[in-house]
């Protein structure tokens, strides 16, 4: 391959030293001008043109709507080595002039002290990365792997900003000389067209050299065709044969017209076209198929007779030829296939990677150009399943060559990080361009729904594409009301619109329930308890559990039905060691019926109805009716702790919903609780730390109640308090929803 920078050394078979000679005269013009008209210019930001762009210089183009800064700070601090750090980089919210920072109340101050009357007061970043906020681990090694060109892999859940920091690390990247790339014809071998690399803005002149020597050739043989035909058919009248003039002249136009196709051939094909760029690209290659990933050449219908295309001409670049010097993302990583992810290896060791047909049964899987240039960086992003289906190899190329990071999903609430949520929200505004700005109080709104989210005491929630969604909803809601601001009975309102499926689906089940009086939440009923759960991530629902004790037909067991099998023998056998410590009741010799009424194909997924099961099965047991004004929810451990589990406040809401007046969960998860204020009255909650509390509360008729409760407490007290500790540091861990 020939990898020349230099537009005056053809490849080999290459347009004639004559053409380029003329091509080289006028390319030089036309740059001696371009130099004369930037030179008349005050600065490069009032160019729309590339112009010649000094490698220090750092020059961004507007990303989604958003402005990039022109020029860099150079007051910034930097490390030693030269690469910011995180602390460099957007950990100062600007206000306007004027509006000032109360940073003595700013603990207790839902905008972190922030003094403004709307989001209009405050200023958005230029860089993208400047605009990243919570993940500063991840922004961090974005910024050190954009000074060294290093691979990065981030994993973590959707909406944490992995795109965004992708797209920021393409305006960070050192300033390389970007390139153009051209495919010639190869008059040796058809089937392998040439490849050419020439400086950004140079190819689109090469092409227009070509295409002005092919049109004045073009235009020599056209004259010269109509002079032959005039001179037959000026012949054939003078010898009385016009019928034989016309047919000879008809002979001529289609040689010329045959023969001419061959000069066409000769102007190549530019597939990677730099010149406009004055940044690094930045290619978004999530989905893509093979084809469009490591480039294709197009199926030639018409591949004899004169009418074929060109092999160069149907050659297609990838978004790994398109990429490079830049940036190629691609989230979720593991749907590629494994022949696919196998090539991108290559291409990325290999820094280049020929272009051919990716269907055996096109005609263009007999075209193989020369390799073509793919010097990208790569970040490879997606959910924590993406690395089960991952190429070994790929990974391991990425975690040799580069880094590899985990996203957060929530992140300590304080008034510097709830400045940078209001900042956020002004980013959303000025992204979308047709949303009023926010009032202060709007904002705090927004403020207590990502504390809300989070689903942790002392948290915000990092999932800002569905929090962006709330702003966007929100202001859709004042822009249709035509106001110049948006307030916070538009967020209100919005948290209602923007309820996802499952929440939709959740509030619809209740109300059915209701409806055919399937949901009970008064009364006491021997083996029936209300448990909790979650549909999605955000969505509560209440799922009422019956257990049956029967003489067992053979050995005793646990009978569930579909997807509740597994998880309902575990709930079992958790209980199981505590009910042979206080009861006679020989397990084996009984079975043990338990249904989710009505839970759905899906069934119920995760351990936070094991104290809902082992409840159930001791009123079952002994007789013993549960109170139906009680749901609740908790993981449970053999001795008896119950430990903590996620997404409680979403729970805590359906039980509110579902009409039950009181609601038990986990001691650990009392300080994750955030529920909406209209909630608040209408339910009790009572955390427990061990199964005689939730029985002690949850049970009904006091002297059988009270005699297993006593009996139990003397069981699992000594457990609880020998592992306090272990459970009082899970309830500082970030449990997963079940």
């Amino acid at each position: 391959m020939s990898n020349d920078t230099n537009v005056d050394d053809p490849p080999e078979d290459a347009p004639s030293a004559s053409e380029e000679s003329e091509q080289d005269t006028r390319s030089q013009e036309r740059e001696q001008e371009q130099t004369e008209r930037q030179g008349a210019r005050p600065s490069l930001e009032e160019d729309g043109r590339r112009g010649d762009v000094d490698d220090t210089e750092t020059a961004d183009d507007p990303v989604d709507g958003v402005n990039p800064a022109t020029e860099v700070d150079e007051s910034a601090p930097e490390t030693d080595d030269g690469v910011e750090t995180v602390n460099d980089l957007g950990s100062e919210v600007d206000v306007d002039p004027g509006v000032e920072i109360d940073e003595e109340n700013a603990e207790d101050h839902l905008l972190g002290g922030l003094q403004i009357d709307s989001t209009d007061d405050i200023e958005v970043p230029d860089r993208l990365v400047d605009q990243v906020i919570g993940q500063d681990e991840a922004r961090d090694i974005i910024i050190k792997a954009a000074k060294q060109r290093r691979h990065v892999m981030m994993i973590g859940s959707p909406g944490t900003g992995k795109s965004m920091l992708a797209k920021a690390m393409s305006q960070l990247l050192p300033q390389e000389d970007l390139q153009d790339v051209l495919v010639y014809h190869n008059p040796d071998d058809g089937n392998e067209p040439k490849v050419r690399t020439v400086p950004a803005g140079k190819g689109e002149q090469i092409i227009d050299a070509h295409k002005e020597e092919a049109r004045k050739r073009n235009q020599m043989r056209s004259i010269l065709m109509w002079i032959i035909i005039a001179i037959v058919i000026g012949y054939a009248i003078l010898a009385a044969n016009i019928l034989l003039g016309i047919l000879a002249a008809g002979i001529i136009w289609l040689i010329f017209r045959y023969t001419s196709r061959g000069t066409d051939a000769m102007v190549p094909n530019m597939i990677v076209d730099n010149g406009d760029k004055r940044t690094a690209p930045f290619e978004d290659a999530t989905g893509a198929h093979a084809g469009a990933l490591l480039g294709d050449v197009r199926h030639d219908p018409f591949q004899s007779g004169g009418m074929e295309t060109p092999s160069h001409d149907r050659v297609e670049p990838g978004s790994i030829h398109k990429a490079n010097k830049g940036v190629l993302f691609v989230d979720e990583i593991n749907t590629l296939d494994i022949r696919t992810q196998q090539k991108l290896m290559t291409a990325i060791q290999e820094g280049e990677f020929s272009i051919t047909g990716q269907s055996e049964r096109s005609s263009g899987a007999m075209v193989q150009t020369e390799p073509v240039p793919c010097d990208f960086v790569m970040i490879a992003a997606g959910n924590l399943d993406a690395m089960e289906n991952m190429h070994p190899a790929l990974r391991n190329r990425i975690k040799g060559y580069g880094y590899e990071v985990y996203m957060e999903d929530t992140i300590e609430d304080t008034p510097e990080m709830r400045r940078k949520y209001a900042r956020f929200v002004a980013q959303e505004v000025e992204r979308d361009g047709r949303l009023p700005h926010f009032t202060d109080e709007a904002v705090e709104e927004i403020i207590l729904e990502a504390k809300r989210r989070s689903g942790r005491k002392n948290h915000l929630t990092l999932h800002f594409r569905s929090l962006g969604g709330l702003v966007r909803v929100a202001g859709d809601i004042a822009r249709a009301e035509d106001r110049e601001y948006t307030t916070r009975d538009d967020v209100l309102q919005a948290k209602d619109r923007s309820r996802s499926i499952e929440q939709q689906l959740a509030d619809d089940y209740i109300e059915r329930r209701k409806d055919y009086e399937l949901q009970v939440n008064e009364g006491g009923v021997e083996g029936r308890v209300n448990g909790l759960a979650v549909m999605g991530e955000d969505s509560g629902i209440m799922l009422p559990v019956m257990a049956e004790i029967a003489p067992a037909q053979g050995g005793g067991q646990v009978i569930a039905t579909g997807k509740l099998q597994e998880m309902a023998e575990e709930s079992v056998q958790n209980v199981s060691a505590i009910i042979k410590k206080f009861s006679d009741v020989d397990l084996s010799e009984k079975d043990i019926h338990i249904q989710f009424v009505q839970a759905g194909q899906q069934g119920v997924d995760g351990d936070s109805a094991s104290i809902t099961v082992a409840t159930a099965v001791i009123s079952a047991l002994e007789d013993i009716p549960v109170d139906q004004s009680v749901a609740m929810t908790g993981s449970l451990s053999v001795r008896g702790d119950v430990l903590p589990v996620g997404g409680v406040t979403h729970k805590i809401e359906a039980a509110a919903k579902a009409g039950c007046s009181k609601v038990i969960i986990p001691k650990a998860n009392e300080q994750d609780v955030m529920i909406e204020d209209e909630y608040e009255e209408m339910i009790e909650i009572i955390p427990c730390a061990n199964i005689s509390e939730v029985l002690d509360v949850a049970l009904m008729g006091e002297p059988k109640k009270d005699s297993l409760v006593d009996r139990l407490k003397s069981i699992t007290t000594n457990a609880f308090e020998q592992n306090q500790g272990t459970v009082g540091s899970a309830s500082g861990s970030n449990p997963s929803p079940q």
